[in-house]
């Protein structure tokens, strides 16, 4: 082996291959880039699909959120008395229609006999609308109207 001449040819070669290299080649350089925008565009689209499902978490929160503030005031509304109303709550308004879905009947009075109300179930159709006009959703709650046509008698003594 000492004494063989190496072909010139594979000595080129052989630098050429020992060679550090100094940068990146255009190839390189358009790869990466091709990597980073498909990353990019991925990543975009994760965030965009996050947004919107905040998006609708939010908005049904707001929606329970006024439900249950719906539902608190309509405890307060004797159907028997205000059939019908609307109130304004911020930005939603609320506009109701109660129906009368079985006859009137007399309470009982305690312990025994007639009680000094009449009652009746209703059927409360409410309506909720986000400034004024836009539609925003209905409920429908079932509710006991009330009304004194007599004085109470007297109980146990």
């Amino acid at each position: 082996m000492y004494g063989k001449r190496r072909d010139p040819e594979a000595r080129l070669t052989m630098k050429h291959l020992n060679r550090t290299q100094d940068g990146f080649t255009l190839i390189e350089a358009i790869v990466a880039l091709a990597l980073v925008g498909t990353v990019g565009v991925a990543l975009f689209g994760w965030i965009n699909t996050n947004l919107i499902a905040l998006n609708r978490v939010e908005a049904i929160h707001q929606q329970n959120e006024a439900t249950k503030n719906v539902v608190e005031y309509m405890k307060s509304v004797n159907p028997m008395q205000e059939p019908e109303g609307t109130v304004q709550f911020g930005e939603y308004r609320i506009h109701w229609r109660s129906e009368r879905t079985g006859d009137i009947v007399d309470g009982s009075g305690y312990p025994t006999g007639t009680g000094a109300y009449q009652l009746a179930m209703y059927r409360t159709d409410v309506d909720v609308r986000e400034n004024e006009s836009i539609p925003w959703f209905d409920i429908s709650l079932r509710q006991v109207g009330y009304r004194k046509v007599r004085e109470s008698t007297p109980g146990f003594r």
